[in-house]
C-alpha cells in the first residue's frame, strides 16, 4: 500500500442517513505507511470507557471537514483510542488543513484487523491487536480503533464492524 493510502471506504451506501453501510474487503490484514499522515485531533468525555459526547463531537468534526474540503472518502478513517477511562482521542484523517480543528500526524507502519460484534469486546480486540503487534516487534502500546458505524446503524445493518489499527514500527 502506497504511504498515507488507507483502504477505500464506500461511503455510497448510506440508508440509515447517519452512517454508511462498512464494507470490511481490503481492509483486513493490510500494513499501513503513514510518514507524517494529516489528522485532525479531538477528545471527547467518557464514564468507564462508555463514550458521552462522541455523537456531538463527530458531527462537529465533519462539519468542520466538508466545509474546510477535507473529507476524501478514497482515503478516510478515524482513529479511536481511550487515554484513560475518562477520555479518547480521535484522529480523523484530512487531506488538507482544518482551520477549526486542531492539527496532528502519525508517522509509522501499523497493521489492521476487522472485527465484527458488540462493542463489549473491545477490551480483546485491543489485547489481540497489542499482541499483533508485539509478534512484529513493536511494544503493542499504539492500538487505535475505527468504529464503521455508531451503535444505531451497527443494529440497523446487522453488523458492527471495527477495524483494529496497530503500529508495527
Amino acid at each position: 500500500m502506497q504511504t498515507n493510502a488507507v483502504p477505500h471506504f464506500d461511503d455510497s451506501d448510506n440508508t440509515t442517513g447517519c452512517c454508511p453501510r462498512f464494507n470490511p474487503e481490503g481492509w483486513d490484514g493490510q500494513d499501513l505507511h503513514f510518514r507524517d499522515k494529516a489528522f485532525v485531533r479531538t477528545t471527547t468525555k467518557s464514564a468507564m470507557h462508555i463514550p458521552l459526547n462522541m455523537g456531538k463531537v463527530f458531527a462537529r468534526v465533519n462539519e468542520h471537514l466538508r466545509d474546510a474540503g477535507a473529507y476524501d472518502p478514497d482515503n478516510f478513517i478515524v482513529l479511536s483510542r481511550d487515554l484513560s477511562p475518562w477520555q479518547s482521542e480521535h484522529l480523523f484523517s484530512v487531506s488538507r488543513p482544518v482551520p477549526q480543528e486542531e492539527a496532528a500526524t502519525l508517522s509509522g507502519t501499523y497493521i489492521t484487523k476487522v472485527f465484527e460484534g458488540p462493542y463489549r469486546h473491545a477490551k480483546d480486540w485491543h489485547a489481540e491487536m497489542a499482541a499483533l503487534a508485539r509478534d512484529k516487534g513493536a511494544t503493542g502500546e499504539e492500538v487505535y480503533f475505527f468504529y464503521t458505524t455508531c451503535p444505531r446503524c451497527a443494529k440497523a445493518y446487522g453488523k458492527n464492524y471495527v477495524v483494529g489499527v496497530a503500529k508495527t514500527g
